[in-house]
Parts: C-alpha cells; structure tokens; sequence
C-alpha cells in the first residue's frame, strides 16, 4: 500500500472512531470539505504535508500522533 492510500485509511478510521463527519473535520481544520472529499478520491494520487498537518490541528493530535498507527507501517516502496 503507498503513503497516499495509507492516510486516507488513517482518516477515515479517526473520523470513524471519533462519529466525526467528512465535512466536519474539514470544518474543524480550516478546509474545504470539497477539498477534503478530494483527497479521499482515488483518483487524487497525493496529499499534501501541510494539508495533513491542518487536518492534525483541526482533530487536536500531533503529526507523530498521526502517523504512529499500524497503517504506516509496512509501505510500499514510492520510488520505482
């Protein structure tokens, strides 16, 4: 699984784990929902650091916080 894939599971589990709307973590963070719903879009092929950063201010966590969770751990290689 490749980083982008990874974040969007890890989002969708803490709005899951939270009963924490799309639209309202985009409120919270000081997004867009529209940009929000874009990110989880398969089609969109990264997320920005600074968009991942917000979403982290916006659910009151830290970026390490974030990103210690089994999802991370096993990634596929990027570069090819």
């Amino acid at each position: 699984m490749g980083i982008k894939n990874a974040a969007v599971i890890r989002i969708t589990n803490i709005c899951n784990e939270r009963n924490l709307a799309i639209n309202a973590l985009a409120n919270l963070s000081g997004i867009t929902p529209s940009t929000l719903y874009s990110i989880i879009d398969s089609e969109r092929k990264d997320i920005g650091i600074v968009v991942i950063k917000k979403l982290c201010d916006g659910l009151g966590m830290t970026l390490k916080e974030f990103f210690d969770d089994a999802v991370f751990f096993n990634l596929d290689q990027e570069v090819k």
